[in-house]
């Protein structure tokens, strides 16, 4: 029963392990594109495979894991963000309302853009100003917002 129970861990460590090389990576668009918004990190995926079955879903799932390591996370800074929402669906936000309303002015750097049928997403950018990462904020808090966006965009006066 023992050796049973190892083959068979063995086995599914062998099927759910290959995270692939770096080559096997998505961009962060090709990733978006698939419907994975956000930050995915492999602890994330890990999860993600004990509940989905289709292995097609997770192999591509797996092409958009980041490594979570806190170094890494520590490290990760963007030269501004885009708020991207839609005007009409604002209602349904209030945090994000409320954000925008009371404390986006702390952020130069973060502009709101209204874009028809848009969730609540955090378009982060790099210092040319390109698209690096889409973080969803649908069910953020206030107080997780501001947090997060002093931890990891660059203030004005350090560009």
């Amino acid at each position: 029963m023992g050796l049973l129970v190892c083959i068979c861990t063995v086995a599914l460590l062998i099927a759910v392990v290959p995270l692939g090389s770096a080559k096997d990576k998505l961009s962060s668009r090709e990733c978006e594109d698939l419907g994975f918004l956000g930050l995915a990190f492999c602890s994330n995926c890990n999860a993600f495979i004990e509940y989905v079955k289709d292995q097609d879903l997770v192999s591509d799932y797996l092409k958009c894991c980041t490594e979570d390591s806190n170094d890494y996370m520590s490290k990760v800074s963007y030269s501004g963000a885009v708020l991207e929402v839609c005007m009409w669906k604002l209602v349904f936000y209030p945090e994000v309302v409320g954000f925008i309303e009371e404390k986006k002015d702390r952020f130069p750097l973060i502009k709101v853009q209204y874009i028809f049928n848009s969730p609540p997403k955090l378009i982060m950018l790099n210092d040319a100003s390109q698209h690096q990462e889409t973080i969803r904020i649908d069910n953020w808090k206030r107080e997780h917002i501001l947090p997060f966006l002093l931890e990891k965009v660059k203030l004005a006066s350090a560009i």
